[in-house]
């Protein structure tokens, strides 16, 4: 028995719904990779934010003093 020849209407149809179903399948398995993660507690949400807070503030302090002094350094420079 030889296949019924596809008109162009058919195919595209088709690769809509194949593109439906394996796009339906992606959020599948991302569904299931997300139950598998391990989510951090309040508590270690709350430190880790407090070290990122902190480590900003310090560089920012370090590279406020660089900036001064390269700016001193410049202007010392130029005014000579």
């Amino acid at each position: 028995m030889t296949k019924k020849p596809t008109t162009a209407q058919e195919e595209k149809s088709e690769g809509i719904v194949a593109k439906a179903k394996a796009f339906r399948n992606y959020l599948e398995l991302s569904k299931t990779e997300l139950r598998k993660v391990t989510w951090p507690t309040v508590k270690e949400t709350r430190t880790t934010s407090l070290v990122v807070l902190a480590f900003v503030v310090v560089m920012a302090i370090f590279l406020g003093v660089v900036d001064l002094g390269l700016s001193k350094l410049i202007s010392f420079i130029l005014a000579a």
